[in-house]
């Protein structure tokens, strides 16, 4: 994005070096990078940075109004309502595509938001090496708000550990050891001395659980949730797991319920200019004659599965459900950054962290992906190059 970097960066770039920095990423955890990392990080100018930002604030203070639970209530499917949940998730992260207004113009717009976890241990090592092998200027950080590593680190304790004993804590997933990001898990391990836990191996007694840490029945306070629960339910009849429903003794940080609560399902409740118009379908009163211009998304799907790029008439009539699926403007996504064999696009997801004490969110690191295909994701940039998981760089 800003082109003497990506003139010099291109300019110094040699297979040997990209081979090199991958070694080192994969040398964390052997075995267990399962994703592609692109040859490139992305630069990022002070104003498109503060763009993005002041957007976040703008969908923040939706999250903040008073009427939102009750708004996303419908959100939650009922058989996946968690008791005990708390004022608010602990970890938001915002989807940005790096897009092209009407008037040529390169403007962020929001793809998705969670409140959720994404990569937040794997990042801090990602980061810093790709800042290494991109020779990054002194006037340029993957954090935000003045973070560095060492308080990114330390907030990252403070909210999933905390002042308990880490084995008293759990990164909670469903066979973790098969998951595509399993990297972060182990250097959520690496960094915060806590174990993952697959949810079958979980021992429910009374109100209480517990996990067998190293052949030691141990019991679990607080559960770093990673599980998502639709996957979950994926697995129903297939594998025996507790009954997550049952109010335990136990504290769930993020809470599976601001997973439902702050998702696409938020998007129709914002106003702001980079954010695209999103209707629930259900609500929708005419059906636009521009239909071309929309996405069309179900509300329970992640990954991009399920989306409908190009809608037709024909494609909303057969929806059996129009209460769980949203029709999205579609956003012109830039041919941005230059690569030796064509333009990629690009998103930035912002990371947030929100602790308890806090009124707001907080806006801390940053990863970014870019794509060749039709979409940002794996199955659309087979057999491509510069292309897949990264870093942003901003100006300072």
């Amino acid at each position: 994005m800003i082109k003497a970097l990506r003139e010099q960066f291109n300019a110094g770039f040699t297979k040997e070096k990209y081979e090199a920095y991958m070694l080192r990423i994969e040398n964390l955890h052997p075995g267990s990078l399962e994703f592609r990392n692109a040859e490139t990080p992305i630069f990022v100018p002070r104003d498109f940075t503060s763009t993005m930002l002041e957007a976040c604030e703008d969908i923040i203070d939706v999250i903040l109004d008073p009427k939102f639970p009750e708004l996303t209530d419908r959100s939650i499917p009922q058989n996946l309502k968690i008791p005990k949940q708390d004022g608010h998730t602990q970890f938001l992260v915002f989807d940005f595509g790096i897009c092209e207004n009407e008037q040529g113009k390169l403007e962020p717009q929001l793809i998705e938001m969670q409140g959720f976890p994404t990569l937040y241990a794997f990042q801090a090592f990602h980061s810093e090496f790709t800042a290494e092998y991109a020779n990054l200027p002194e006037n340029f950080s993957p954090y935000l708000n003045g973070y560095d590593k060492t308080a990114y680190l330390k907030d990252l304790k403070d909210i999933i550990v905390g002042d308990l004993d880490p084995e008293h804590v759990i990164l909670l997933e469903i066979f973790p050891e098969k998951q595509k990001t399993r990297i972060d898990f182990y250097c959520t391990e690496q960094l915060l001395g806590i174990k993952t836990v697959c949810v079958t191996k979980l021992l429910a007694e009374d109100n209480k659980l517990y996990y067998n840490n190293d052949g030691i029945k141990t019991r679990v306070k607080r559960i770093y949730n990673r599980l998502i629960f639709d996957d979950l339910q994926h697995q129903e009849g297939q594998v025996s797991f507790i009954d997550l429903n049952k109010d335990y003794e136990v504290e769930w940080v993020p809470h599976p319920n601001w997973f439902y609560r702050i998702s696409k399902f938020t998007l129709p409740f914002i106003r702001n200019v980079h954010v695209p118009e999103t209707y629930f379908l259900s609500e929708l009163k005419q059906v636009p004659a521009d239909l071309e211009n929309y996405v069309l998304k179900p509300l329970f799907s992640f990954a991009g599965m399920g989306v409908v790029i190009d809608v037709t008439p024909e494609d909303i009539a057969s929806v059996k459900d129009p209460e769980n699926w949203i029709l999205q403007k579609k956003v012109k996504y830039a041919d941005v950054i230059v690569t030796p064999d064509g333009q990629a696009k690009a998103e930035i997801r912002l990371f947030f962290f929100w602790k308890n004490e806090w009124p707001r969110p907080v806006g801390v690191h940053n990863l970014a992906r870019l794509s060749k295909g039709k979409m940002i994701g794996t199955r659309y940039n087979k057999n491509k190059e510069w292309v897949g998981g990264s870093v942003a760089f901003f100006e300072k």
